[in-house]
C-alpha cells in the first residue's frame, strides 16, 4: 500500500502537483478545443442543412433537388430528364457529406414528384444515388422532423443524419437531411489526437519535471548532508572540532534553500561558540576540582593524625573528648575517601591514561569478595568464575576498584541476609564482570541516573554508613577509560550491575 500524501518526499509532492496542474490545463484546454470546435462544425452543417433545403425546389407540386455541375438539370425537380438526380456541386456537410430527400404524402406514403419519380433519395458524396428501403423511411416518418434540425439514426448503412423538413401544397413533406459522419469523424479523431497528446506531454513533463526538481533541489540536498553529518558527531564531552559548514553556493540568502543554507550556518556559528564556552568551563571545573582535591589531602591527613596522636596520649581524658576525637577522626576519613573519589575522577575526565597490563579478573574477583566477606559477614556471598583464569589489558588497581565499588553498593543497600553472586563471563571479544544480588532491587526512577554522581538511593545527604554517592560513577568511569561499558537491570529480588571489558 503506497504512503499517504502527508508522507511523500518534497520531490514526489512537487513532481505530482505539477503533473496534477498539467492535466487539469490540458483537460480544460482540450474541452474547450473539442466543444468549441463541435459547435463551429454543427453550425456549418446546420447551414449546409439550410442550403440544401433551399435547393429544393416546388413548382406546380413538383419537388426537386438539383445538383448543378453537369449542365443537364432542369433545376425545378430531382433529376435531369433521364430520372437520375443531377451531380457536381456539394449540397452536404463539410468534406461533402451525403444528402437525403424524402417526400411524405398526407397518407404517410412515399410522394412522387410530377413525373412520376418517388422523392427518395441519398446523394452521396462520390456521385452516387441511393433510395431509402421501407425501415430507414419508417425511421424518418416516426421521428417527424420539424423545422428545427435534429440528429435522427436513420439505420442500416445510411447512419446518423441532421434532417430538417418543409410542408408542400396538399398536405404533402418534404424531408431534407444531411449526414453528420464526416463531423463525428472529425471530432472523434480530434479527442483522439487531444486525449494522445496529454498522455505524450504527461510522460514529458513527468520526465522533465524530475529532472528540472532534482536539479533544482541539489542544493537542499547538499544543505541535508552537512546537517546529517553533523549530526553524527560526538558533541556531549571533549573538545569538539564543528568545522562542518554549508557550502557558500548554497547559504545565498537571495534564494529560499540559500537562506536554510545561511540559517544553518549561523546556528553552527553559535553552536560551534558554545561547545568552547562548555569545554572551557568544564576544564576549569576539572582543574578545581583536582587542584582542591589535591590540596585537601594533606590537611586531612594531618587532621587524621593529630587525632590518632591525641588518643594515643597517656593521661586521662574525658569520655566526651574522645567521642569527639573519634568523630573528627571518622569524618576526616570519610572526607578523605571524597576527595581521593573525586580526584580520580577528574585525572579520568581529563584523559589521562591507564596503565595498560594483563589483569587476572578471576583473582581479582576472589579478592574483591574476600574483602567484602570481611566487612560484611552477614551477607552471603559467592562466586562464580570460569576454570581457567581470565586476563583483559588494563589498571589492575583501577579494576579491583571496580568490583569493590559494586560489592560495597551491594553491602550497602541491600539488607542483611541477602545472596550477592561475583560472576566473570567471557563474551566473544569482551568479558563480563558483574554482581547480581537478590535485594529489594533499584527504583525505576532511579535507575537511568544510577551512574551520575552523587546519585543516591535516598534524599540524604548526611548517610550514617559514609557513602559519597560517587562509587558507581566511578564504576562507569573506569570501565570508560578501559574502553568498555556499564549495563544495569533490575526488578525486585534481582539487581544486575554489569561492566563489559575488551578482552584484548
Amino acid at each position: 500500500m503506497p504512503p499517504p500524501p502527508s508522507r511523500w518526499t518534497l520531490r514526489t509532492k512537487l513532481l505530482a502537483s505539477v503533473l496534477v496542474l498539467f492535466v487539469v490545463v490540458m483537460l480544460a484546454t482540450s474541452a474547450l478545443t473539442v466543444l468549441e470546435t463541435r459547435r463551429y462544425l454543427e453550425a456549418q452543417l446546420v447551414a449546409d442543412l439550410d442550403t440544401a433545403l433551399v435547393r429544393v425546389g416546388e413548382g406546380g407540386g413538383i419537388v426537386g433537388l438539383d445538383r448543378p455541375g453537369n449542365g443537364n438539370g432542369n433545376g425545378n425537380g430531382l433529376g435531369n430528364g433521364n430520372g437520375r438526380a443531377g451531380r457536381g456541386g456539394p449540397v452536404g456537410a463539410p468534406g461533402g457529406g451525403d444528402v437525403l430527400v424524402l417526400g411524405l404524402a398526407s397518407t404517410g406514403a412515399v410522394a412522387s414528384d410530377t413525373l412520376g419519380r418517388e422523392l427518395n433519395a441519398v446523394v452521396n458524396d462520390e456521385g452516387r444515388d441511393d433510395t431509402l428501403d421501407p425501415a430507414q423511411v419508417a425511421a424518418l416518418r416516426e421521428a417527424r422532423p420539424t423545422r428545427s434540425p435534429e440528429r435522427v439514426d436513420v439505420g442500416g448503412d445510411i447512419g446518423t443524419y441532421l434532417v430538417t423538413s418543409r410542408a408542400l401544397g396538399g398536405g404533402t413533406r418534404v424531408i431534407v437531411g444531411v449526414s453528420t459522419e464526416p463531423v463525428d469523424e472529425l471530432l472523434s479523431r480530434l479527442v483522439a489526437v487531444v486525449a494522445g497528446g496529454t498522455l505524450v506531454g504527461l510522460v514529458l513533463v513527468g520526465a522533465g519535471g524530475t529532472l528540472l526538481i532534482r536539479r533544482s533541489l541539489a542544493p537542499l540536498d547538499r544543505v541535508a548532508a552537512t546537517a546529517r553529518r553533523v549530526s553524527g558527531l560526538k558533541l556531549d564531552s571533549g573538545q569538539v572540532a564543528l568545522a562542518e559548514r554549508v557550502a557558500p553556493v548554497d547559504a545565498d540568502e537571495r534564494t529560499e534553500v540559500g537562506q536554510v543554507g545561511l540559517a544553518l550556518n549561523t546556528m553552527l556559528d553559535n553552536v560551534e561558540s558554545a561547545l568552547h564556552a562548555r569545554q572551557e568551563s568544564e576544564t576549569q571545573v576539572r582543574q578545581f576540582v583536582a587542584d582542591a582535591s589535591h590540596e585537601l589531602r594533606t590537611p586531612l591527613a594531618s587532621i587524621r593524625g593529630y587525632a590518632e596522636l591525641t588518643r594515643r596520649e597517656s593521661d586521662p581524658v574525658p569520655p566526651t573528648v574522645t567521642h569527639a576525637i573519634g568523630r573528627v577522626e571518622s569524618e576526616a576519613l570519610r572526607m578523605q575517601e571524597l576527595v581521593e573519589d573525586l580526584l580520580l575522577l577528574a585525572r579520568l575526565d581529563s584523559g589521562r591514561p591507564l596503565d595498560r597490563e594483563p589483569v587476572d579478573l578471576s583473582l581479582l574477583a576472589v579478592n574483591a569478595v574476600s574483602d567484602a566477606h570481611a566487612a560484611a559477614p552477614d551477607h552471603a556471598w559467592e562466586l562464580d568464575l570460569p576454570e581457567d583464569p581470565v586476563e583483559v589489558p588494563g589498571d589492575g588497581a583501577r579494576l579491583h576498584q571496580i568490583l569493590a565499588n559494586l560489592l560495597a553498593n551491594a553491602r550497602t543497600h541491600t539488607p542483611a541476609g541477602t545472596r550477592v553472586v561475583t560472576r566473570v563471563r567471557p563474551e566473544g571479544p569482551l568479558v563480563r564482570v558483574s554482581v547480581a544480588d537478590d535485594g529489594p532491587g533499584i527504583p525505576g526512577s532511579l535507575q537511568p541516573t544510577v551512574f551520575e554522581r552523587f546519585t543516591r538511593g535516598d534524599d540524604s545527604r548526611n548517610r550514617a554508613n559514609g557513602s559519597t554517592g560517587l562509587g558507581l560513577s566511578i564504576v562507569a568511569a573506569v570501565g570508560q577509560a578501559h574502553g568498555g561499558r556499564v549495563e544495569l537491570s533490575s526488578e525486585p529480588g534481582e539487581t544486575v550491575f554489569s561492566v563489559l571489558l575488551p578482552a584484548g
